[in-house]
């Protein structure tokens, strides 16, 4: 009788083990997600495009120019007031649409991060300059952002400045509005982040959670790709805000409004996904203040998809994957 009631308790304990496995959740295979990501992604660059002839004395000058309010118009408004890089800041100013110099001026745009900003295609939301040096020299000259009148009177302004006077000829470079932008851009090619997806594209499985890399399976298998590819997950295309649904503001017209092509209307530059967490509100117009919110549009309007809440906030999870290591910490930790 004992032996027959151990042989049933021995049974129904392996029942009830089988079961169980059979109900767990199945293992993630993060190698093969790993090879999948990898054929998509690439690892950000330890330098940027054009940073080979920066030198120290240029980066330096570049640094101050970059967070001198002088080169405003009322000396209150500096790149680092819309693209905050000091006190943990993530490249941005977490505003909608950012204020200028001039009291009651405001921008039509959100203000992108400058973090990583070198390894973008173009710059500006519609790619109306080339690259880093082009666009330091807009927000300058902008009426609504910090409206100095003229290049002559920037240059007459900083030219007056005795410590600037030095640090230019420390630099090898006359003082030129031309000069003074590709110094801030030489600092800004400063600017690289490392993040824990870096770390698993390079062969570390062990770099991103079991939820991140499910949401990372489900970026790709939705079709997040088709825009949020390369080094940056973003920043290397033009696309069109409302591919498939229209976005519900059409007051933006995007890259026409520079090229006057009908087809570039509601085309904007694919933002880059990096440090996508710390750097709200979202889109053109930063009318979207929740990073799952703008996932769930996105998919919605872009991919004719509808997430379910598990799959927005696994995906979300794997966009946090992206922020810089040392920013994300320190801005938890401020919490």
């Amino acid at each position: 009788m004992k032996k027959l009631f151990f042989i049933l308790l021995t049974t129904s304990l392996l029942s009830t083990l089988f079961i169980s496995c059979g109900d767990s959740k199945p293992k993630i295979d993060k190698m093969a997600i790993m090879t999948k990501a990898k054929a998509v992604f690439k690892q950000l660059p330890s330098v940027m495009p054009g940073a080979e002839n920066d030198t120290p004395e240029i980066i330096a000058l570049g640094e101050k120019l970059y967070f001198d309010v002088r080169l405003s118009i009322e000396d209150n408004q500096s790149c680092n007031t819309c693209h905050v890089i000091d006190n943990n800041g993530a490249g941005v100013d977490n505003l909608p649409t950012s204020p200028g110099s001039i009291a009651e001026t405001i921008g039509t745009r959100n203000s992108p991060t400058v973090l990583n900003a070198g390894f973008h295609f173009v710059q500006f939301w519609d790619g109306r300059s080339p690259d880093l040096q082009d666009q330091a020299k807009g927000p300058i000259l902008n009426p609504i952002e910090m409206g100095m009148p003229s290049e002559e009177a920037v240059v007459k302004k900083i030219g007056a400045i005795s410590e600037y006077k030095g640090m230019f000829k420390n630099a090898g470079l006359e003082l030129t509005y031309d000069n003074l932008a590709e110094a801030i851009a030489a600092f800004e090619r400063t600017l690289i982040t490392k993040d824990r997806f870096d770390m698993f594209l390079k062969g570390n499985p062990q770099a991103l959670k079991d939820d991140e890399v499910e949401g990372l399976a489900l970026f790709i298998d939705t079709g997040c790709i088709t825009c949020h590819t390369g080094e940056l997950l973003g920043g290397n295309m033009y696309q069109k805000m409302g591919l498939l649904k229209a976005y519900a503001d059409t007051t933006d017209k995007g890259r026409f409004e520079v090229t006057g092509n009908e087809n570039d209307k509601y085309m904007f530059k694919v933002p880059t996904l990096r440090n996508i967490a710390l750097t709200a509100p979202y889109f053109h117009d930063g009318k979207v203040a929740d990073l799952k919110e703008a996932t769930v549009l996105m998919a919605d309007i872009q991919l004719a998809k509808t997430l379910t809440d598990d799959e927005a906030n696994k995906i979300v999870k794997f966009l946090e994957s992206l922020s810089d290591i040392k920013l994300a910490k320190a801005q938890k930790s401020s919490k």
